[in-house]
């Protein structure tokens, strides 16, 4: 059962430097933003997984849904902020092209 838990934990961390290069090289802002989602998502069962191995799954899952709380919380203020950013700018455009 170890050995299944470790090779599912080296596939999350190969899927999750996948996510990393999105999170890096993406074209848009919304790209890099779904890449930093997704690289939260995975940590967060890669933390139940470190707490399969050690047997304590009780005290990771609270770690974990904490990290998942202020994963969603980091994602929703940067993409607030670069929405409001966006809006900034295409206000200023438009006063300046009128």
């Amino acid at each position: 059962m170890e050995h299944l838990i470790l090779f599912t934990s080296v596939f999350l961390v190969m899927l999750m430097v996948l996510s990393l290069y999105r999170t890096i090289v993406g074209p848009s802002t919304l790209d890099r933003l779904m890449g930093m989602n997704a690289i939260g998502a995975k940590t967060t069962v890669l933390i139940l997984l470190i707490g399969f191995i050690f047997g304590r799954i009780d005290m990771f899952v609270d770690i974990a849904l904490s990290y998942a709380m202020l994963n969603f919380i980091a994602v929703l203020t940067a993409s607030r902020y670069f929405q409001a950013r966006g809006m900034r700018k295409r206000d200023s455009n438009l006063r300046v092209e009128e």
